[in-house]
């Protein structure tokens, strides 16, 4: 698996394409109301300084699979908010969503010098609550009814990690 920087027009394209899937966005909020980013919107997020993203490819090939980032960084308080979206279901079974989040949470603690980490998952959303469990985030709060999908409201369960408790785990 190799994670590349979003910095070509096709990469761009791609993730657009991920992030405009009612699959994908539907468990995503992007402020404002945004769910789902058009490629304009996907290229002025990856050049943001407080966006730290990456497409992760297969091991087999560098097809490209899915997207991992860090949003919301805040190098003044060394925080940032986790996310993943495996635009390729069919690598569903072979555990590329914890392999990326992994290195993207290695990358954001070495790299960008950040002290915590956070991640949310809409309840329903029992696979990235799984991502999240196997990753030792810790449940910090609900935040109730805040995710709407077909008209319902959902919770959002909250999670963080911090840099130590990420050290002492091992992933590789």
């Amino acid at each position: 698996m190799k994670l590349l920087p979003v910095d070509k027009p096709e990469l761009v394209n791609k993730v657009s394409e991920w992030l405009t899937d009612e699959r994908n966005y539907r468990w995503l909020d992007f402020g404002s109301g945004g769910q789902a980013l058009s490629p304009i919107a996907v290229k002025i997020m990856a050049q943001r300084q407080n966006q730290y993203l990456r497409v992760f490819t297969a091991d087999e090939d560098d097809t490209p699979i899915g997207i991992v980032g860090l949003s919301n960084i805040k190098q003044d308080f060394k925080t940032g908010t986790a996310w993943i979206v495996l635009g390729e279901k069919r690598y569903s079974t072979k555990g590329y969503p914890l392999r990326a989040c992994w290195q993207v949470i290695t990358d954001g603690f070495e790299k960008l010098g950040l002290n915590a980490v956070d991640a949310w998952a809409v309840s329903r959303n029992f696979s990235s609550l799984r991502v999240i469990e196997k990753l030792k985030f810790k449940p910090i709060g609900v935040q109730r009814r805040a995710h709407i999908i077909n008209g319902r409201p959902y919770d959002r369960m909250w999670f963080d990690l911090l840099a130590s408790e990420h050290k002492e785990l091992d992933h590789d």
